[in-house]
């Protein structure tokens, strides 16, 4: 009996996936330069962290997580985010205590059971950062930056950045209010989602993508006009720095993040061509969560991006890795051992090998080295066993280069040979 995969839970198989390697080895190239950490956090959390972290009323808590009764009876939760597990990795590995400035990274899977759409799945990939225990803007406009320059090395290129602040427990309340309000008013124009919104979280009225809403919606109150003036100094600040930094960035009054716990600074990366829900990323300022979980008052600031969605608008990710850059074939048996042993010091001096083993036709097999993109066949037979060497086959010059490499050579003299072969 054949038995399917889950809906929205995708295969990624070659080449796709030599994309996926490609665009993260890039990502981690320009976080380490950022002088960010990785760390890898488990993808089973208890609800509750979830539930105290985005709020019980969110889209994600009340309709989306993949929740279970473990065998003692704890709820247990497929991870929808990486913030609530950072913060929660944060006060139990006693980073808290023993660190000033944490600065840290993440790769993995995240679940959610939505409609499967475009660039978003039940199980779809992030990459995530978090800066914990700064609160001047110049740690927004950094955590900012970072985001383009990640999209930048990437490969996209058709991508805007957008900005806002979002207040803090101290003028958001007022602005709450103001859009209640207002939403009352043209409640028989919203959909059914966003009139249960009004009472429960109406900021994230803005955040739906249904044109009859964002229609009603269009003369609703603006957050500028409601901030106080600590937070509005801080986002002018933020601004500045953005464009000293000259950071393409544009401010967007109605934009806000969906989760309960932003203050100020909010900010996303959208892109055409993925549809209504056209975000790759974002984030924001979130100072009072690590307080929230029952830990000193730590300001903090990330950004999260959808990896799906990255490689879809990345253009043309290279894959460092497409195929071998050396088949090496074996002619005889007697040859299979030299054939894997010569591969294996090709490979640890960062040469990527495929192995043909003896058995089929020589024309075969050179057809399936160049089909799998060798750049040089190695051949070995009976006379190059005896000799001690390895006759080369250029696969783009079609140039043979007899007894070329030494069986016994390490894998540094084996790769530098290559090296100039391939120059000529």
């Amino acid at each position: 009996m054949k038995v399917s995969g889950v809906k929205g839970f995708h295969d990624i198989l070659p080449p796709e996936s030599a994309r996926w390697e490609a665009l993260e080895e890039k990502a981690r190239s320009v976080l380490r330069s950022y002088n960010f950490a990785e760390i890898r956090l488990p993808v089973l959390e208890r609800t509750e962290l979830f539930a105290r972290s985005l709020g019980e009323d969110t889209d994600i808590v009340a309709k989306e997580m993949y929740t279970f009764q473990d065998r003692d009876g704890t709820s247990l939760a497929l991870r929808p985010e990486g913030t609530a597990s950072i913060v929660r990795a944060y006060l139990e590995g006693g980073l808290a205590a023993s660190a000033g400035v944490v600065k840290l990274f993440y790769l993995g899977p995240m679940f959610r059971r939505e409609r499967p759409q475009k660039g978003r799945l039940r199980q779809f990939h992030q990459l995530g950062v978090e800066l914990i225990g700064r609160d001047d803007p110049a740690s927004d406009a950094e955590v900012v930056t970072l985001l383009e320059d990640l999209l930048r090395a990437a490969g996209a290129r058709a991508f805007r950045l957008e900005i806002n602040s979002v207040g803090d427990s101290a003028c958001r309340p007022l602005y709450r209010e103001a859009l209640r309000k207002y939403a009352v008013g043209v409640r028989d124009r919203l959909c059914t989602d966003c009139q249960s919104r009004i009472e429960r979280n109406p900021m994230r009225l803005l955040d739906c993508k249904k044109e009859p809403c964002r229609l009603a919606l269009a003369e609703a109150p603006s957050i500028e006009t409601y901030l106080c003036g600590d937070c509005r100094a801080h986002f002018e600040r933020v601004l500045t720095l953005l464009e000293e930094a000259r950071a393409s960035v544009s401010v967007n009054p109605r934009l806000v993040r969906g989760l309960d716990y932003y203050t100020r600074t909010a900010f996303e990366a959208l892109a055409p061509g993925l549809g209504a829900q056209n975000a790759v990323g974002g984030g924001g300022r979130y100072d009072g969560l690590v307080a929230r979980f029952g830990g000193p008052p730590k300001p903090a600031i990330g950004f999260a991006v959808g990896l799906e969605r990255l490689v879809m608008i990345a253009e043309a990710a290279e894959e460092q890795r497409s195929g071998p850059q050396a088949a090496v074939i074996a002619l005889v048996e007697e040859a299979e051992g030299s054939a894997l042993a010569l591969a294996r010091r090709l490979r640890c001096a960062g040469v990527v090998c495929e192995v043909e083993g003896a058995g089929g036709s020589l024309k075969s097999r050179m057809r399936r080295a160049d089909r799998g993109g060798a750049t040089f066949a190695l051949i070995i037979g009976e006379d190059e066993l005896r000799e001690g060497r390895a006759t080369v086959r250029d696969m783009r010059g079609k140039r043979d280069y007899s007894k070329a490499l030494r069986l016994e050579a390490n894998g540094e003299e084996l790769r530098r040979r290559l090296e100039e072969l391939a120059h000529g």
